[in-house]
């Protein structure tokens, strides 16, 4: 116990006193929520997070982030924050966003993977997880044909899994057209040689045209997929491809003070909970409801806003699944602009106002 209360109290005492992208000191509100662990720092500037559950001992889950450089990285932590150097992967050009898919069948084996839009190469870099090696043949390159570097940049990306256990990912870019085909959806699978290759089965999205389209988040039970049109809105359309390409709700406008950013899903019993947004200018997270309201699956209410201490967030990412006596009830992590991921416990997150998964 003491070692753990010691490194809960250093958190605390780094997090009385943050600085800002300018290096300006920022205080946090006293009354937001305080991270369990604050992750070791990465060498540029974290991005944005994805936790693996690992099925089989959940306490030895990991956290993926990148670490958004020309010569950038994806960062291994364990369930403290602690970085894994053998797993780390460094060397890539300007990894964005990162997700992961549990399953994909190479070699005649189920793979996890972990999937990251490299932004300068304008590929997918995937690996399997937890070894956290190659699988990608030197990265799948996607949005091809597209002119101009804005078009081609990477940055979102999640993937969707379908009840066949069909693996896709939803890619999205620096700027895209305004109608028809911001996102990109392409199907992973094995190239025969143990490989994974992407094809493009559509493209979908409507585009606002104030900022960009970065985060983005699969709900595979449900079957959606919601992204954040920056300075705009909330947009949720269905993620199989079979079932068209018609926005079915916008929701979120006016309740953000700068940039709607990061977005993740917390899945509670009987296929309810939460889609959660960052507030990139506040410190804060926006909750609304999964399911939406009664006889309006489409129609989704701010249910609660969650100060926290993570400063200018980014990527964000949830599992509700418990994982060790730390996190019981599943683990939110925020990126941090201080080079690190904060990880928080969900009954913290949740305080009174927001159920915990049983």
């Amino acid at each position: 116990m003491k070692n753990k209360n010691t490194i809960n109290i250093a958190a605390i005492a780094v997090l009385s006193l943050l600085f800002s992208c300018n290096g300006i000191a920022q205080k946090v509100d006293p009354d937001a929520v305080k991270p369990l662990y604050v992750s070791d720092p990465v060498d540029f500037d974290t991005d944005d997070p994805a936790i693996w559950v690992n099925v089989a001992n959940p306490s030895q889950s990991l956290v993926i982030g990148t670490d958004k450089d020309e010569n950038g990285g994806l960062y291994v932590f364990d369930l403290k924050g602690k970085i894994v150097p053998a797993k780390t992967v460094k060397g890539l050009k300007r990894p964005d966003n990162v997700d992961i898919a549990y399953g994909l069948n190479l070699a005649g084996k189920k793979t996890d993977i972990a999937v990251t839009t490299e932004r300068y190469t304008h590929k997918l870099r995937i690996y399997s997880l937890p070894d956290m090696k190659p699988v990608d043949n030197g990265g799948l390159p996607v949005f091809e044909g597209e002119t101009g570097p804005e078009f081609r940049d990477l940055m979102g990306i999640a993937m969707y899994t379908n009840s066949k256990g069909e693996i896709y990912a939803i890619v999205g870019r620096k700027s895209g057209p305004k109608e028809g085909g911001y996102l990109w959806q392409y199907l992973l699978a094995d190239d025969g040689k143990g490989s994974v290759k992407a094809t493009l089965v559509r493209k979908f999205g409507k585009y606002s045209g104030k900022k960009e389209i970065e985060a983005i988040a699969v709900d595979n039970e449900l079957g959606y997929v919601y992204y954040c049109d920056e300075q705009f809105g909330v947009r949720k359309y269905y993620a199989d491809p079979s079932k068209g390409n018609q926005e079915l709700s916008l929701f979120g406008q006016g309740d953000f003070s700068v940039d709607n950013e990061g977005i993740a899903i917390y899945k509670t019993a009987g296929n309810k909970g939460y889609v959660l947004v960052s507030d990139q200018g506040s410190r804060q997270l926006k909750v609304y409801n999964r399911t939406g309201k009664s006889g309006a699956p489409n129609q989704h209410p701010l249910v609660a806003t969650v100060k926290y201490s993570a400063n200018q967030t980014d990527g964000i990412d949830v599992v509700s699944a418990p994982l060790n006596n730390d996190f019981k009830h599943g683990l939110l992590v925020a990126m941090s602009d201080d080079k690190t991921f904060h990880f928080y416990r969900w009954e913290d997150i949740a305080g009174k106002q927001l159920d915990v998964n049983p």
